[in-house]
């Protein structure tokens, strides 16, 4: 690798400021390391020898986001770039915050506190040179994750550290080395680990689900112990085999849900989520039957015990009550079994049910669990692929009838129905469901006239 990088024209224009008033500015963390692997860099972050107060005193527009730990953030050609002051950190009481923060005299003094030597690298915003005081570049070169220093000082003194290594493991596809492993396995560095919040768990848990292959990182997070610690429910999941004479399953379920992760597109972080917790329910129900002489391993309503724990270890998790009701309606519907025999009022039932705007989602899933089953992309020719197709183009079919779907669909509503007699409560919302009902047998029966006289009729009933 180079011993010099080009400087963004942004932070190139800001070191002027700097140099103007005597003081020192570089490029740090994760920005750095992604120059060096040639990709985009993402966040700006500066570390600098002025103190807050004097970069406050420097430019337009700065606002004090973190100024008791020295860092603020300079809004600067449309561009908010965090600025620190260099620094080294005391002792981490509580396994997550140092206890105080002092000013250091050198950039080498601050990439000292940095967890891994990848990130322990610095560029000059005055010529682009680069400042590497632990091999960061030459870890980069091996894809290797190193902590700065002794790991395990490092661990724990911030307990997400080892959720971070393992983090950086799968995005990156690097391996982690051989002592900062053994530091994360350590007893008492997983008890920090224990110490850190939800929220910072989910955080690095998320960013897991959205690189290439998540099942490497979850994977790790189960060998280290991690995993088992914010979602124990995976625990039961190892060794629960599911594979019979029937060949659906080459895995556990463990297994199988990290690599239906896998299957699910990157992009959509709610159908990973829901392809990682599909199956959660499995162990709860597996039985074991006899079948003319062959034992045959059944999961009879998984889906709603599923559906239950994905409730729980979501909301534990702190993730937005949003994401929750998506996620967990992914995993209640996904085992829906279509065959062509199925009746056009059927297929309409099936989207009321499924909810239209989660079908797409609930299509991945599906491919998501099939890949899942083998560790192999499904092959766009294959029984899974057809019957999907088949069922979209039907859906197609029935949304340009533009049928009513919905209770707002009915050519009638709730006023029609009181201004003709029914009274509001109870009998009017079942009157009102079961004319969608007919209208999903009979779509021609949504006028209201018909709907009217049918109302009238159910009311007349009692």
């Amino acid at each position: 690798m180079k011993n010099k990088v080009k400087v963004p024209d942004v932070l190139r224009r800001m070191n002027e400021i700097f140099e103007a008033n005597g003081k020192e500015a570089y490029l740090v963390g994760g920005a750095v390391r992604d120059m060096l692997l040639g990709k985009k860099a993402a966040d700006l972050d500066v570390a600098t020898d002025a103190s807050p107060e004097e970069v406050i005193a420097m430019f337009k527009k700065v606002i004090p986001t973190g100024i008791a730990h020295g860092t603020v953030t300079v809004h600067f050609q449309h561009q908010e770039i965090e600025t620190t002051t260099f620094r080294i950190e005391g002792k981490y009481s509580d396994g997550r915050h140092p206890d105080k923060v002092q000013y250091a005299s050198s950039i080498e003094e601050d990439l000292s506190r940095r967890d891994f030597t990848m990130n322990a690298i610095a560029v000059s915003l005055k010529d682009g040179s680069l400042v590497d005081p632990f091999g960061g570049i030459e870890d980069i070169k091996k894809k290797c994750i190193r902590a700065v220093g002794n790991p395990y000082e490092r661990f724990s003194e911030d307990g997400l550290r080892p959720v971070r290594a393992i983090r950086f493991a799968s995005q990156l596809g690097f391996a982690i080395e051989e002592n900062t492993a053994k530091a994360i396995a350590d007893e008492n560095v997983r008890k920090v680990t224990t110490g850190i919040s939800m929220e910072r768990f989910r955080d690095e848990f998320v960013k897991i689900l959205k690189s290439e292959k998540p099942s490497v990182g979850l994977k790790l997070l189960e060998e280290k112990e991690i995993l088992s610690l914010f979602i124990p429910e995976f625990k039961a999941c190892r060794n629960c085999i599911q594979g019979d004479k029937r060949g659906f399953h080459d895995f556990d379920v463990a297994d199988h849900l990290f690599y239906a992760a896998d299957g699910a597109p990157k992009e959509k972080l709610n159908v990973r989520l829901a392809a990682l917790f599909h199956d959660i329910g499995k162990p709860e129900v597996k039985r074991v039957e006899e079948r003319d002489g062959e034992k045959i391993v059944t999961f009879y309503n998984h889906e709603a015990v599923s559906e239950k724990k994905c409730r729980e270890i979501m909301t534990r998790l702190k993730f937005s009550n949003a994401e929750i009701e998506n996620v967990s309606h992914l995993v209640k519907e996904h085992m829906f079994f279509y065959e062509s025999t199925w009746s056009n009022a059927a297929v309409r039932r099936f989207i009321v049910r499924v909810k239209k705007e989660c079908i797409e989602d609930l299509f991945d899933l599906r491919l998501a669990d099939v890949y899942g089953m083998h560790n192999a992309k499904v092959v766009a020719l294959s029984p899974t692929v057809s019957n999907l197709n088949e069922l979209s183009d039907r859906i197609k079919e029935i949304d340009a009838e533009n049928s009513a779907l919905s209770l707002k669909d009915l050519a009638v509503n709730g006023s029609d129905l009181i201004k003709m007699g029914i009274k509001a409560g109870k009998k009017l919302g079942w009157i009102l469901n079961e004319l969608l009902e007919c209208v999903l047998d009979n779509p021609s029966e949504n006028t209201k006239e018909n709907l009217l006289e049918i109302a009238k009729k159910m009311n007349e009933k009692g």
